[in-house]
């Protein structure tokens, strides 16, 4: 496996970022945390120097070969990958959902688990549809707390989209590191009970998008100010900005955004953007991944959502 994916699988077609084993059929939760390489614990140990024990810091280490994943503070108290698998359970053996994809990253610093939401797909134009998935995801080195948010996925091109609803339920949630966190993720599953009206919510935005053209001048600024470079002539933009630019207006007006009712429109033009951040942005797939799940991929899949929605009510 690439440097930053570890292990992990996938059900069905191959993810956009085109790495994981491939599983044929959707695997149960005893299954699924051995496909996807999770089947370790985490335990801590204090951290010394040459001298003494460097109180109260102390390592997280896996189990399994020793490997260190993180520093943390004295009361970090580890989530096993387990308890992620297992806070599942209910919506696996329900039938309400069922598992997509699932593994580490950064040699097991980072983990997540994606589960695909089994209702009616929402349709944004015609032929043009969002999967509705929800993703938990922790670290075990200390630096994000455990987060459960729900994640549309546009089918045509598989890129992971910004929730656009404001609403408390849609954002995600994060549930500190300590002895109460079973106790919040326990609370988590009430907000389940909202999810398919949070999705129709984000795709009621969506939709107002596809109901909306561009003009060249606002597609350009649109562009412009996502790079930073919204006040820049564009004489004095850069060789560089500039190509990325092209490269974006080039996935705007691609045969993914050619559907009836898609070219043209403020959801071509997110969806141009967001293609990019899937696909083009960093250095390779497995480090865009990491970003648009962990890093600053994150907002900036947001930032490109509101500020077309902010364009499109202004046209």
């Amino acid at each position: 496996m690439v440097a930053n994916v570890e292990t992990m699988f996938y059900v069905g077609q191959t993810p956009w970022h085109g790495l994981g084993v491939k599983l044929d059929s959707p695997p149960t939760v005893s299954e699924a945390i051995s496909k996807a390489g999770l089947d370790w614990g985490v335990r801590l140990e204090p951290l010394y120097t040459s001298y003494d024990a460097l109180a109260p810091a102390r390592a997280t280490i896996r189990e399994t070969d020793g490997q260190i994943l993180g520093v943390v503070g004295p009361r970090y108290v580890p989530t096993q990958n387990a308890q992620a698998f297992e806070w599942f359970s209910p919506f696996i053996e329900s039938g309400e959902a069922c598992f997509h994809t699932a593994g580490s990253l950064q040699q097991g610093q980072k983990i997540w688990v994606l589960a695909q939401i089994n209702r009616p797909n929402s349709e944004i134009v015609r032929g043009d549809e969002v999967s509705k998935f929800v993703m938990l995801s922790n670290s075990h080195d200390g630096t994000t707390a455990i987060r459960v948010g729900f994640t549309p996925i546009r089918i045509v091109c598989a890129n992971t989209l910004a929730m656009a609803h404001s609403s408390k339920h849609s954002k995600l949630i994060r549930v500190r590191h300590t002895q109460s966190s079973v106790i919040n993720m326990e609370k988590v599953r009430d907000t389940m009970n909202l999810v398919d009206a949070e999705f129709e919510a984000t795709a009621e935005q969506y939709r107002f998008l596809a109901s909306r053209m561009f003009n060249q001048s606002d597609i350009t600024k649109y562009v412009k100010t996502i790079l930073g470079v919204a006040n820049v002539q564009d004489s004095e933009v850069k060789t560089r900005t500039r190509n990325t630019m092209d490269k974006i207006f080039s996935m705007i007006e691609n045969e993914r955004q050619s559907l009836s009712g898609v070219r043209g429109t403020w959801w071509a033009a997110y969806n141009g953007v967001n293609e990019y951040l899937n696909y083009e942005q960093g250095r390779n797939n497995d480090n865009r991944m990491n970003s648009l799940w962990f890093g600053p991929g994150v907002s900036d899949n947001y930032t490109a959502l509101k500020l077309a929605v902010d364009l499109a009510n202004a046209a």
